[in-house]
C-alpha cells in the first residue's frame, strides 16, 4: 500500500467559493472530493459527523433535506447528489484541472453510463456486504450472508474486468474512475474487518492492477477518508 499524503493547501488554485460538505468515509462524498481536486478547485470544506447526527442538523436539511452528504454551496447555489455535483463542477468550471468527462460525445456518454452502473449496481453490492460488517456486531454475522455479498459482489467485477481495455475504466482518467474507486476501496476496510474475507485478493486481475493505479494517484492518497488512515 502507498504511503498516504497528507492534504495539502489551496493557495495555489483558482479561487472560488465553493464550500464541500463532506461525511469521512462515504464513497458519495469522496467522489466529489475527488472532482473538486482533479478540477484544482479552492474549497473550503466541512466534514461532518455521523455518530453526533450533524447531517440531521437543521441548518443542513435547509440545504439536503434528505440529510446525506456531499453538499456544495457555490456563490449561493446550494447543490446535493454526487453525480449531479459532478457534471455541475465540469460544465461550471469547463477550463480548470483536468476534465471530468474528457473526449468525443461518444466517450463521455461512456463515462456517464460507467457512473450510472456505478452507483445503481456495485455501490449497492459493496454497501451491503460492508454494511453487513460495519453494522452489525461480529458476534451477530451470518457467514452464509456475508459469503453471498462478497460473491454478488464479486460478480459485479467480473463485467468491469471484461470492458477494461486501458489503463482507467473509460479511456482517460474520469468521473467513471473517481465514482467507481471510492465503493471498491471499502473492500480494504472489509477485509481488515473480516480477516479471512479476502475480497481484495480476489479481485479479477485487470481491476486489480487498475485499482493499484487508482491509488497510487496523488489525488486518491490526498482525499483518503480521514479516519481510515488511523
Amino acid at each position: 500500500m502507498p504511503r498516504l499524503q497528507s492534504p495539502t493547501s489551496n493557495l495555489d488554485r483558482l479561487i472560488v467559493a465553493i464550500t464541500f460538505y463532506y461525511g469521512s468515509g462515504s464513497p458519495y462524498a469522496w467522489l466529489v472530493w475527488l472532482a473538486l481536486e482533479h478540477k484544482r478547485l479552492a474549497y473550503e470544506q466541512k466534514i461532518l459527523s455521523f455518530a453526533k447526527a450533524e447531517t440531521k442538523a437543521a441548518d443542513y436539511l435547509a440545504l439536503n433535506p434528505r440529510g446525506r452528504v456531499p453538499v456544495i454551496v457555490d456563490d449561493g447555489f446550494a447543490l446535493y447528489e454526487s453525480s449531479a455535483i459532478v457534471e455541475y463542477l465540469e460544465d461550471a468550471y469547463p477550463n480548470q484541472g483536468g476534465k471530468l468527462f474528457p473526449g468525443s460525445t461518444r466517450q463521455r456518454a461512456v463515462v456517464r453510463r460507467k457512473i450510472s452502473e456505478a452507483v445503481s449496481y456495485f455501490g449497492p453490492a459493496m454497501a451491503k456486504l460492508s454494511g453487513m460488517l460495519f453494522f452489525s456486531p461480529a458476534e451477530r454475522w451470518d457467514a452464509t450472508a456475508i459469503a453471498t455479498a462478497r460473491d454478488a459482489t464479486l460478480k459485479e467485477l467480473e463485467r468491469v474486468e471484461a470492458e477494461l481495455s486501458g489503463e482507467f475504466l473509460a479511456g482517460e482518467l474520469s468521473a467513471a474512475d473517481f465514482t467507481f474507486y471510492p465503493h471498491l476501496a471499502l473492500g480494504i476496510r472489509c477485509d481488515l474487518k473480516k480477516s479471512d474475507l479476502n475480497f481484495m485478493p480476489a479481485l479479477p486481475p485487470k481491476v486489480a492492477a487498475w485499482a493499484a493505479r487508482m491509488m497510487a494517484l496523488a489525488v486518491v492518497q490526498k482525499t483518503w477518508p480521514p479516519h481510515w488512515r488511523t
